[in-house]
């Protein structure tokens, strides 16, 4: 066997580690490799999971661009009218969304931008008027007519053998709600609406809702229909006994302008269930402070009071588990007064208005303060007269 020389043998070591350290070489620069891979990996990913949350925001939140591209430019240039008198950029704004025109109309004015009107709406809803328990729909007619079947529709029983019989047919009333003119004129100095700091669009929301919700409250109860709504206390009342359709329904206290001495409270529930069980389940009474100051007095026969007052933040007080609307246009307890209704006013009471409020901007009549002449449109009138009933404070 021939032995390998001292030089070959050496040649053959250094060609290993040679090898070797090649081959640690490729290893490190692989690992390196593998890591950094990782890390690109790693950051891709951040970068979709953060993608997908964006995506996921955008699908679940809120649409408001739209709304707000078309309401911005209209409170813009209804305030430059409102403080300069400036309806240029009112002329050429186009509402299409609502398909309305804030050109001059045959009733005058310019369209109130979207918040304002809401905030009018808003306060008219909460005033303490028959609008807040009412049937309220938005109308573009002059007039809103309602049909109310006031008779029962027939029934029967019925067999495979024996010939069915006709049934009662149904009566139809129609009640036709004419529109009327409701406005207000507030006034302003010119150098209070030049001064930016000064909020005229929430003033003017203020004042206007504030002459409105006065007028309307006023009508609703005892509107006499002329140039206004008819009230639900001027219809024609009779003794609930002998009630016909179109006529108001009460129950007299047995008492010439005060409730009975002995038993006060018996009044109260002969008027609850004078209404009929259909009726009860959505029904308030309506009194203004002074009647309720003298009703929540009142106790049954086991002590306890008929009056409650609500339980949780804005809840009204009950009177026998219904809840109570003070209506400060309620008439006071008098002789022959009906001083409290009880009664499905959602069913029984309909206000009709369109939706539109105008500002018509007089800087010339009342110098140096500037008018603002507010006109909307709106009606009420009884649309079921089964639905309501009143205490009379009277014996008959």
């Amino acid at each position: 066997m021939q032995k390998q020389s001292p030089t070959s043998r050496a040649k053959a070591v250094a060609k290993a580690g040679e090898t070797k350290s090649a081959l640690g070489g490729f290893l490190n620069e692989f690992n390196a490799f593998q890591d950094e891979l990782k890390t690109r990996l790693k950051e891709q990913e951040n970068r979709l999971n953060m993608i997908d949350r964006k995506s996921q925001m955008t699908a679940t939140r809120p649409v408001l661009s739209s709304r707000t591209e078309t309401d911005l430019p209209h409170k813009k240039a209804f305030s430059a009218y409102l403080r300069h008198g400036d309806d240029d950029a009112l002329r050429g704004l186009i509402a299409e969304e609502k398909a309305m025109s804030t050109a001059v109309s045959g009733d005058g004015g310019y369209l109130v931008d979207p918040q304002t009107a809401e905030r009018v709406a808003s306060v008219l809803l909460g005033a303490g008027s028959l609008r807040s328990v009412a049937n309220v729909v938005n109308v573009e007619a002059t007039a809103y007519d309602v049909l109310v079947d006031h008779s029962d529709l027939g029934a029967g029983w019925a067999d495979e053998t024996t010939t069915s019989t006709e049934t009662g047919t149904p009566q139809f009333e129609r009640v036709s709600i004419p529109l009327h003119e409701l406005s207000a004129l507030p006034k302003a100095s010119q150098r209070l609406l030049d001064d930016s700091a000064f909020d005229v669009e929430g003033w003017l929301a203020g004042r206007i809702a504030d002459k409105f919700a006065r007028a309307e409250g006023a009508a609703f109860i005892t509107g006499d229909g002329v140039d206004k709504p008819r009230g639900f206390l001027t219809h024609t009342m009779t003794e609930n006994d002998s009630w016909i359709w179109g006529r108001i329904g009460y129950v007299a206290t047995g008492a010439i302008g005060d409730f009975d001495a002995s038993n006060p409270a018996d009044a109260i529930v002969d008027l609850v269930y004078a209404l009929g069980a259909r009726y009860r389940a959505n029904a308030n009474f309506v009194m203004n402070s002074k009647t309720a100051g003298a009703v929540r007095k009142m106790k049954d026969a086991d002590g306890r009071f008929l009056w409650s007052d609500g339980l949780a933040a804005g809840e009204p007080a009950r009177l026998m588990g219904y809840p109570v609307l003070i209506a400060e246009d309620m008439p006071d307890i008098m002789p022959n007064a009906a001083a409290i209704a009880f009664g499905d006013f959602t069913a029984g009471y309909t206000v009709a208005e369109r939706p539109d409020l105008r500002i018509l901007r007089d800087p010339f009549s009342a110098k140096p303060n500037v008018l603002f002449y507010a006109t909307k449109r709106v009606g009420g009138d009884v649309s079921d007269f089964a639905a309501i009933k009143v205490l009379r404070f009277g014996t008959a």
